[in-house]
């Protein structure tokens, strides 16, 4: 049951990490430079009041190691990588078991 909906989730994600991707070959086609977008301008230009949000949870919980180094080093990162790392984490996590017994041996 489980793995139906991490595969079906991984996919979903996996079509948003190359729609991002495809958004920034054109970027980088229409500028004539090689354009990637990291997480947080994508983050701000979509939702920037969430950002803000996350920003203030995760001070509020006492963890500001979590926010500055960790947080912000991966958003810097290109937005279609992370949410390709994250669709293949749930694919991986989906997969369909393999027979231990191997494929013709009877049980």
């Amino acid at each position: 049951m489980f793995s139906f909906l991490f595969r079906i989730l991984g996919l979903s994600i996996l079509a948003l990490a190359v729609v991002l991707a495809v958004l920034d070959v054109t970027r980088s086609i229409t500028a004539s430079a090689f354009v990637l977008t990291p997480l947080a301008v994508t983050w701000s230009e979509l939702s920037p009041a969430s950002l803000n949000s996350a920003r203030l949870f995760v001070l509020s919980l006492g963890l500001p190691w979590l926010w500055d180094p960790l947080a912000l080093a991966l958003m810097r990162l290109p937005s279609w990588l992370l949410f390709w790392f994250f669709a293949m984490v749930l694919m991986w996590m989906g997969r369909k078991k393999d027979n231990r017994y191997g494929r013709f041996a009877n049980r």
